[in-house]
């Protein structure tokens, strides 16, 4: 997968935004601003939404970054539904304020990837894990330590975009994919992974450590 600059918005929204300002432009010139007026507020609210700023990459060695911005939802330990094996997994709950683009939360190759129809039930639930519309990356570290990291659409998301194919090599911070409007991305780790993360807390993709894997 080719790199992908940082040119501030979002490529994914490029055209949502484009119809948004366009539109309130319309209303603005043939009814006047005042009926426009709410139409200039949601051409601003979708140009925050696909926001996409540039991140510092953290250089300790054995770390796992936070995929997304947004707030812990979930640390608990679990079986990882698609390598079937014991696992803790940490999720991060986006609302539509956050930066929605989604970064590789360590180095290494995808192996495998699996996409999920389903619900749009809210992402801040636990069961929307499983039964909410969903895109899982199986990554093989550098070290070959098998990590999940599934994008999971919410209740008003309604597009899962991921730009990874299986082969593929991440590197650490680099951007993968986009969620449009509300939506969570849950990460499968070792058992053994030491946590650095609380449910509750604030986290900012790829600048935040979630996770320090063992050895």
């Amino acid at each position: 997968m080719s790199s992908y600059p940082h040119p501030i918005i979002a490529r994914e929204g490029w055209f949502h935004i484009a119809s948004a300002f366009l539109l309130a432009l319309i209303v603005h010139i043939f009814l006047g601003w005042l009926w426009a007026l709410p139409l200039w507020l949601i051409a601003l609210f979708v140009l925050q939404f696909f926001r996409d700023p540039p991140r510092i990459i953290p250089l300790q060695a054995n770390v796992i970054l936070a995929p997304a911005d947004g707030r812990i939802v979930a640390v608990e330990k679990t079986q990882d539904p698609y390598l079937k094996h014991d696992a803790i997994k940490v999720s991060v709950f986006m609302n539509v304020f956050n930066v929605h683009s989604n970064r590789s939360p360590v180095d290494g190759v995808v192996t495998e990837r699996w996409y999920f129809p389903g619900k749009f039930i809210n992402a801040s639930l636990s069961k929307a894990s499983l039964e909410n519309e969903r895109n899982a990356l199986w990554i093989k570290t550098d070290k070959g330590i098998d990590i999940t990291c599934v994008q999971v659409a919410g209740l008003v998301a309604k597009r899962i975009i991921c730009h990874a194919q299986p082969g593929d090599h991440l590197s650490r911070g680099q951007r993968f994919g986009f969620i449009r409007f509300g939506s969570r991305v849950d990460v499968y780790l070792p058992t053994d992974t030491k946590i650095n993360v609380n449910i509750g807390d604030k986290v900012y993709a790829t600048t935040t450590i979630l996770a320090e894997l063992r050895g």
